[in-house]
């Protein structure tokens, strides 16, 4: 399940994409995504430690993209904030480790159906970009439950 910090720094990043590349201060971003300042505060630390932002001092500072919102991916943003896309460690293909209760890792159905799953929600997170979550959205598509 997507964590609530994951959807707050998406609405973050979206926020800076459409103001990319001028810097928003932090006070912005939070009114901008009704999100409490310091949790925000918090959550661009975390995206700004691991290459998706960038922080400038001073009158006209704040956060921005580090690169363009075309080349930042969804899974970026959430394997930042939320670790592996994998519902499991042992079908995560970035942090594999066989769960600790499994008899045999190499013939486990569990795995290989889970793994299947990993890949196809990966296929789509990777391909879909930051530029992708700030354009209207097709309204034609109906969310699932």
């Amino acid at each position: 399940m997507l964590s609530d910090t994951a959807r707050y720094a998406m609405r973050a990043m979206m926020t800076l994409a459409e103001r990319h590349p001028t810097p928003a201060a932090i006070g912005e971003v939070a009114e901008a995504i009704s999100a409490p300042r310091k949790y925000l505060e918090a959550v661009m630390l975390r995206l700004k430690r691991e290459g998706l932002l960038v922080s400038s001092r001073g009158r006209l500072g704040g956060y921005a993209l580090a690169r363009p919102a075309a080349e930042i991916s969804v899974a970026d943003i959430i394997r930042v904030m939320d670790g592996p896309l994998a519902l499991t460690p042992c079908a995560s293909r970035t942090r594999f480790e066989a769960c600790e209760n499994c008899v045999d890792v190499q013939v486990c159905g569990i795995r290989f159906i889970l793994l299947e799953g990993r890949d196809a929600l990966a296929e789509v997170l990777e391909r879909r970009t930051l530029q992708d979550l700030v354009r209207t959205p097709d309204l034609s598509i109906s969310p699932a439950a």
